[in-house]
């Protein structure tokens, strides 16, 4: 393949398309979630534009609660005719699962945190202060 007829970009430009810093890419190259790059004769990293939708693919799947791990799985998904679509679907369904439950979660902790402040009349003696003897054991939040 002619690698002068494909547009190059330096690193800082696809840092900037991509929204993402520079020690962001260093880091996702180290991790294997984009392919090593050629370098200049310079010995400057020379990207094909298209890691910056890569780059664009990993950021929108971290925002949606994906782990590195996962968006390597789904990376690898992407590009799998057999079975991606149905895998990938399977993924996001187990990541809902845990947002959900991890919702649940802070929804307890909320309320606890609310009868707990709704308890506390906000000044007195600090050993009277529900809020202080939860976090001290003595009660349950």
């Amino acid at each position: 393949m002619n690698t002068q007829s494909v547009p190059h970009l330096t690193i800082g430009a696809v840092a900037r398309r991509a929204g993402v810093g520079i020690d962001t890419i260093r880091y996702y190259e180290r991790q294997g979630l984009l392919p090593e790059p050629q370098r200049r004769a310079s010995g400057y990293r020379d990207y094909r534009t298209d890691v910056v939708e890569r780059l664009r693919f990993i950021r929108r799947a971290k925002d949606l609660g994906f782990t590195l791990e996962e968006i390597r799985e789904l990376l690898a998904l992407s590009s799998d005719r057999e079975r991606g679509v149905r895998d990938v679907k399977r993924r996001a369904e187990v990541r809902l699962a845990e947002l959900e439950r991890r919702i649940r979660e802070l929804q307890r902790v909320r309320r606890g945190l609310r009868q707990l402040i709704a308890a506390c009349p906000g000044h007195g003696p600090l050993e009277h202060c529900p809020i202080l003897r939860a976090l001290g054991g003595e009660e349950s939040a």
